[in-house]
């Protein structure tokens, strides 16, 4: 059971509580007779909960980033904010928007629920959108025939899965109206091709040793990690649907290993 689901079912039942003892259980008491434990506890935490799950179905929803991908705009560890409003109101447990409000747009950094299981949320960068031409080959970006400008920032070490020592290529990459770094490993395949799955619309994308050429399809977006050769990303499961959106993320709003990064603006 995910948690929005378990947020929603116990805002029911302390609700529930709070109704009958409102309409029924207070007119049946005593004069003076205090409430039984099972009507003061959920009558308490019933308004606790009810501002929680209003501010994350509707507000922001705090993430907290589990992997690399997104080296290095963000760390494992990071606890991140996302706006659940910028790109249209939906209702909470099944997702179905109901207030358009803005689309993604390229460069912004997006959490989704994942094509192949909707239980897991993901975080990466937008760079494709619904008529996009997206290619990616010798580690250049290029969007409907225009290339993605890049210069050199230096170099980047970092330890991945706490056991191999990886030294990148740091680069600020422009997509949209977002200037972001981004990561490359000089050695490594833009795509590995062995990876790459039979996902939906797969007929849209071709592949090569070089990299891969993908047309973002209508109502789909097509996301990669900043970390582009250590990243499980568009390239290699496919299109983000737009009803799998959760929001844009914002901010970091709290990291255990490094207290500078509170409050760090996302780009």
């Amino acid at each position: 059971m995910n948690f929005a689901l378990a947020l929603f079912l116990l805002l029911v039942a302390t609700g529930a509580v709070w109704l009958a003892d409102r309409w029924w259980l207070r007119a049946r008491r005593a004069p003076g007779r205090p409430e039984p434990w099972w009507v003061e506890y959920p009558k308490s935490f019933f308004p606790v909960i009810l501002v929680v799950f209003l501010l994350r179905s509707f507000l922001v929803e705090p993430f907290k980033i589990p992997s690399g991908s997104m080296l290095p705009t963000l760390l494992v560890g990071d606890f991140i904010l996302v706006n659940k409003f910028t790109y249209g109101i939906r209702l909470p447990i099944v997702n179905v928007k109901v207030l358009e409000v803005n689309s993604p747009r390229r460069g912004e950094v997006m959490v989704f629920r994942f094509p192949e299981n909707p239980s897991l949320d993901y975080i990466k960068r937008v760079v494709g959108v619904p008529g996009d031409l997206v290619e990616y080959r010798d580690k250049r970006l290029t969007v409907n025939g225009v290339e993605a400008k890049v210069r050199p920032d230096g170099q980047y070490q970092y330890v991945e899965n706490g056991l191999s020592f990886v030294s990148a290529m740091m680069q600020l990459e422009t997509l949209g109206e977002h200037e972001h770094r981004t990561l490359i490993q000089p050695d490594a395949p833009g795509v590995h091709l062995s990876g790459v799955k039979q996902f939906p619309l797969r007929e849209n994308c071709a592949y090569n040793d070089a990299g891969f050429r993908c047309r973002v399809p209508p109502a789909q977006y097509f996301l990669m990690g900043d970390n582009r050769d250590s990243s499980s990303d568009s390239r290699y499961w496919g299109f983000v649907p737009e009803a799998n959106i959760v929001g844009r993320a914002f901010m970091i709003w709290w990291n255990f290993d490094d207290l500078r990064r509170i409050g760090t603006f996302i780009d």
